[in-house]
């Protein structure tokens, strides 16, 4: 049995895509491949493959003992795509964003979420032969659609009229995210109900933390800010939904994105570059708030679009199903195994 220890502080933030990412991974070994994989987190007994999900100095440094095996990157972010999210002094900012490259550099092999990070990687020195892209995940069994009837008392139990067009978006409340755009939006749709859910997981180092606050703490009447919350009521949000709206400048592959096709939400996303290289033609796309506002305002009217709108939702989830995923990572970890093996039998 291939021994695999996972190295991660994913959960230790809540309302964040990575910790979401590292639980369904965690969570799909377990169902799926425990006769394969031996799966310890935070250990320090030698293993096979040593599979990093967070960049902790803590994990950097241990990085360096023979009792890791093979190294695995996760990659979740660079440093440029963390602009918009956390604001740092440009000295401490200069040497974090060093600091992550030279995480990645640590690393005998990188998974990257998004193929479009495969070529910045390169030009950060890391060899292209060392980058695997392997998406992103969510599982049925917690992200599904419901009932039309369980819908209705959704509504009742949550207290929303049952004709009121609902846009929702989730994830953390940060300038990265558009969440001025989204509050533009409800402001400009007063007859429909926006809802946001997410917080602020990095509290005030968040990028722009003072404006935002100001926001959440004083909404628009229709607009609902539900703070960090769980994923059951998390399903009950997107089920309860007509759209769903994520209106970020910058992505890699969000979960929050896999969580509406997985419960058959019909999906509105700025047109970015890295949807494009993988869920290209599942979505609706729009090039800015303007657009967003007259293709929301035409979907509140066209349920014909809407309906093309949900099954392109199904195709997607079925697309980054958990069996599909599940193949994946196998052969993955298998052929990782391998190329450490034949590592330690060249060095003799």
């Amino acid at each position: 049995m291939i021994k695999i220890n996972m190295f991660s502080h994913a959960d230790s933030v809540q309302g964040q895509g990575v910790g979401s990412a590292y639980k369904e991974l965690i969570r799909l070994l377990d169902q799926h491949l425990k006769g394969t994989f031996k799966v310890t987190v935070n250990e320090k007994q030698p293993v096979d493959l040593t599979h990093y999900h967070t960049i902790n100095p803590s994990f950097y440094l241990n990085s360096f003992s023979r009792k890791r095996g093979r190294k695995i990157g996760y990659v979740h972010f660079l440093p440029e795509t963390l602009e918009g999210s956390i604001k740092l002094p440009w000295v401490a900012r200069k040497v974090f964003y060093k600091y992550v490259v030279s995480f990645y550099k640590r690393m005998d092999q990188i998974v990257v979420v998004n193929p479009i990070f495969i070529d910045k990687l390169t030009q950060y020195g890391i060899a292209r032969e060392k980058i695997k892209y392997i998406p992103n995940f969510v599982t049925k069994d917690v992200f599904y659609e419901k009932s039309a009837e369980e819908k209705v008392e959704l509504r009742k139990a949550y207290n929303i009229d049952q004709d009121k067009f609902i846009v929702f978006g989730d994830g953390q409340v940060q300038q990265r995210k558009g969440v001025l755009d989204f509050v533009k939006l409800a402001q400009q749709n007063p007859d429909l109900q926006f809802i946001w859910a997410g917080g602020f997981s990095f509290g005030k180092i968040t990028d722009g933390y003072e404006q935002l606050n100001k926001v959440v703490k004083n909404p628009p009447k229709n607009l609902i800010f539900t703070g960090i919350i769980p994923r059951d009521q998390l399903v009950d949000y997107l089920n309860m939904a007509n759209l769903f709206l994520l209106p970020s400048f910058d992505e890699l592959f969000p979960m929050s994105v896999l969580e509406a096709f997985s419960t058959g939400t019909p999906v509105m996303l700025r047109d970015l570059e890295l949807y494009r290289a993988v869920i290209d033609g599942y979505y609706e796309s729009c090039e800015d708030s303007d657009e967003m506002q007259a293709k929301i305002r035409e979907l509140v009217h066209n349920q014909d679009r809407i309906a093309e709108l949900k099954s392109f939702s199904k195709t997607a989830s079925d697309r980054y199903s958990e069996a599909n995923l599940t193949k994946i990572w196998k052969q993955f970890y298998e052929e990782q195994y391998e190329i450490a093996k034949e590592n330690n039998q060249s060095r003799g």
